[in-house]
């Protein structure tokens, strides 16, 4: 919770520094896009090396050098050094493995002859996910506006730093390490239905970042920049509440069926952004349209952890995850785009249209799944 606190804080932190800093919310989002991206790059490569050598051994060193870059991020944003420096500072620092499959992936052994306790556990995963996106924003937005600029960033890199630590030393929980000749041959991409999966995951997490960067927009817009982590954390609540309900609830249902109706209810429960009038009536409507999220994102790594083979289950998950990366990364850039030149509301439409391509995107596949004979999916 202390590192996954500190994660949700790094995304507004970082909008809230650069746009403080340099006055530009589209250089605001592109320097976020560009550590996502980076972050998504590498994120399938250091996942096949947790799989092949273990989490603790990968993730130790790349957590020292994701560090090393978050303080020459820092400095290079307190400086005032040129806007260039960023792009090169913050992607290195997001080169690390993530730690959202690594715990999913301990559930996944843990649980490995007990599916319902599995569900249960990947839909409690999710859920104290979502609980870090309460905190984090709301957190990150007042030190940077009320101490520096970058006090959000600073308290983000050491809190994450902390539970890092306090992760990989729970030596108990980790996974065994799959023997060469007992792992699978090629990549997790490979197996049917995870390509299609990543996509919808591109488009929930463009949800993700034009929410934050346009709500951060129209909350300053409005005269009160102060409240917008308080909007954000109410999407989350939303999220984190259905996601208690859809944990108890889903169990043995059609998953694919599942996915359906989850990405519809992204698309359907998002549009009323469009519509509101003032932030009290925004934070009203983020609450409901974060409602739909948990249960496509926990539906979304039950399909993964039934396809996907043990030696590949990081590889797998973290293929798929980079997906939301990547789509926060484009979300972001492209509504702090549309802010500037247009208008910070009409920002939100990025992200209805992300939504409906990512319900069209669940119902082709349905149809890919089945086509292949998938039962287990069931």
């Amino acid at each position: 919770m202390t590192a996954r606190s500190a994660g949700a804080m790094f995304a507004v932190a970082t909008v809230a520094m650069v746009a403080a800093r340099r006055g530009s919310y589209e250089l605001a989002g592109a320097v976020m896009a560009a550590g996502l991206v980076a972050l998504a790059l590498a994120a399938p490569l250091l996942g096949r090396l947790v799989d092949r050598y273990g989490q603790r051994r990968v993730a130790v060193p790349f957590f020292i050098w994701s560090g090393f870059w978050a303080v020459l991020t820092m400095v290079a944003s307190w400086r005032g050094w040129p806007s260039w420096v960023l792009f090169i500072t913050f992607p290195l620092c997001a080169v690390i493995p993530n730690l959202g499959t690594m715990a999913r992936a301990r559930w996944s052994h843990i649980f490995a002859h007990d599916p319902r306790s599995l569900h249960t556990a990947m839909s409690f995963e999710q859920v104290m996910e979502e609980v870090t996106f309460v905190i984090g924003p709301v957190l990150a937005i007042w030190l940077s506006t009320t101490l520096f600029p970058e006090a959000g960033f600073l308290f983000a890199a050491i809190c994450y730093a902390i539970g890092v630590l306090v992760f990989v030393s729970a030596r108990s929980t980790e996974p065994p390490i799959v023997p060469h000749h007992e792992r699978p041959a090629g990549h997790a991409h490979h197996n049917p239905g995870l390509i299609p999966l990543a996509f919808i995951m591109v488009m929930t997490g463009a949800i993700f970042g034009v929410n934050e960067v346009v709500t951060l927009a129209v909350a300053e817009h409005a005269g009160h920049h102060n409240v917008a982590g308080a909007i954000l954390a109410l999407f989350a609540v939303g999220s984190a509440s259905s996601g208690l309900v859809f944990g108890q609830v889903s169990h043995g249902r059609n998953l694919t069926k599942l996915l359906i109706v989850g990405t519809l209810g992204m698309m359907v429960l998002e549009a009323p952004v469009l519509l509101a009038g003032n932030l009290w009536i925004l934070a009203a409507i983020m609450l409901v349209a974060g409602m739909a999220t948990a249960p496509t994102l926990i539906t979304t790594m039950n399909i993964i952890e039934r396809i996907v083979p043990k030696a590949q289950i990081n590889e797998g998950m973290t293929l798929v995850l980079t997906g939301l990366i990547i789509g926060i990364a484009a979300g972001s850039a492209i509504s702090g785009a549309v802010i500037d030149r247009v208008g910070a509301r009409h920002g939100y439409w990025v992200a209805v249209l992300a939504g409906a391509a990512a319900f069209l995107m669940a119902l082709g596949t349905r149809a890919f799944l089945s086509r292949r004979d998938m039962h287990n999916l069931r």
